[in-house]
């Protein structure tokens, strides 16, 4: 059976801000700028968070399909490392929000960046199975990054925004090459959440574990899948992208290991196989679970898929999990996710100043667990709101009742 990602879209955050003012503005080492290969990162207001991202994303694709079809999404699973319960699923939330039927498994998971490639594994599996010929399944990866991370490299990246994957037989946008994958894992602290209101960890130690996983899930994909070359198999190749420096990093490390090419020529292929997967990840900045889905995205958005191509992805989350997969895009790909037109709902976001960013940075600090009842107060950014938000009929979190999260449309 074919199996695979029958439609996606991603919504961001609807606030961005420059890097180079993120490092202006913190007196960060400029000459660091470069290394990262990032232009700006989106920033989430008091009343953005993991669910409302999630439907915003998730509602464009719904909105396409007949009420049947809607109920044939027999599965809906959020990932995220952003929860806003210790039980409560963020998924049913987003279940009530997009109306979706009553017989529908939902749950959530969480493993770092990684939870989205675990989540669409567990509902491309599910689809697979044929247990239920004809089921569909959702998959949300939303995640917000904390404001604690100020006055530090990492904050010039970690970023807010959500990708929606519905995935069935009918793999329209990517289809899975199923079985050929591969993992590579184990414990180690290079980055955590040990509190809601702080992100830490080892930022050298996390690069380390990132290239060391790139090469042992590669290593463990080539031993089950004959005849694998990392420079032709592929057509092009889309890796988790915390930043895109990495990436570049990554793709060097492992042309240097599995080919003969000079350096010159890696850059080359760089250029061509890698780049075009950056298009959006370097104008969004870490979206978390969602980042790889960016990617694959930016990289459909940005290449000419006149015939079927093969891409091999990477995935990674701290902590630590991995995994190297593959799987085809069609010419029929580019149409469905043109169609979303990504590029266009981030053309519409508000830039923010130093200032602005910093007030909302402060603001939603206060909107941590243990909120029992409050009511969200836009009036600090009130003509941020009004541009961006008002009037366009996206979920918005108002606030909370009885530790009962609210939210309406804007």
């Amino acid at each position: 059976m074919r199996v695979g990602i029958e439609a996606i879209n991603f919504y961001s955050a609807q606030t961005y801000i420059p890097v180079k003012r993120i490092f202006e503005g913190r007196n960060l080492d400029l000459s660091r700028f470069d290394n990262l290969m990032m232009d700006s990162k989106s920033n989430a207001l008091p009343c953005e968070d993991p669910v409302t991202m999630g439907v915003n994303a998730a509602k464009p694709i719904l909105d396409k399909m007949s009420r049947d079809e809607i109920d044939k999404i027999e599965l809906l699973i959020t990932s995220t490392e952003s929860g806003l319960d210790f039980g409560k699923a963020i998924a049913t939330y987003m279940h009530k929000y997009l109306g979706l039927g009553h017989n529908c498994r939902l749950f959530e998971v969480k493993q770092a960046c990684f939870g989205g490639t675990a989540a669409f594994h567990m509902a491309s599996t599910y689809i697979a199975s044929n247990v239920s010929p004809g089921a569909k399944a959702l998959v949300i990866a939303s995640d917000v990054s904390r404001a604690a991370v100020k006055n530090t490299y990492a904050e010039t990246s970690q970023a807010a925004g959500a990708m929606a994957m519905l995935i069935s037989n009918k793999p329209d946008v990517f289809e899975l090459d199923f079985g050929a994958n591969a993992n590579y894992s184990y414990e180690v602290n290079d980055t955590c959440r040990p509190k809601p209101d702080t992100e830490t960890g080892d930022s050298d130690l996390s690069l380390l574990s990132y290239l060391d996983c790139l090469e042992g899930s590669y290593r463990g994909y080539c031993s089950k899948v004959e005849g694998v070359d990392y420079a032709t198999t592929f057509d092009y190749l889309a890796f988790h992208t915390p930043f895109a420096g990495i990436v570049k990093g990554g793709h060097r490390k492992m042309m240097r290991e599995f080919t003969d090419f000079s350096s010159k020529d890696i850059e080359i292929d760089f250029q061509r196989r890698v780049e075009p997967s950056l298009k959006f990840c370097t104008r969004v900045g870490n979206v978390y679970s969602a980042t790889l889905y960016l990617a694959l995205c930016g990289l459909i958005d940005n290449v000419d898929v006149d015939e079927i191509k093969r891409i091999g992805l990477f995935s990674y989350g701290s902590g630590c999990c991995s995994e190297f997969y593959s799987g085809i895009i069609t010419p029929e790909s580019k149409k469905v996710v043109r169609a979303m037109d990504i590029d266009g709902m981030m053309n519409n976001r508000y830039e923010l100043s130093m200032e602005e960013y910093d007030k909302i940075l402060d603001l939603n600090m206060e909107w941590f667990f243990g909120v029992k009842d409050r009511r969200v107060d836009n009036t600090p950014y009130q003509n941020i709101y009004d541009e961006v938000l008002k009037g366009k009929g996206r979920l918005v979190f108002v606030g909370v009742e009885n530790y009962h999260r609210i939210y309406d449309w804007s």
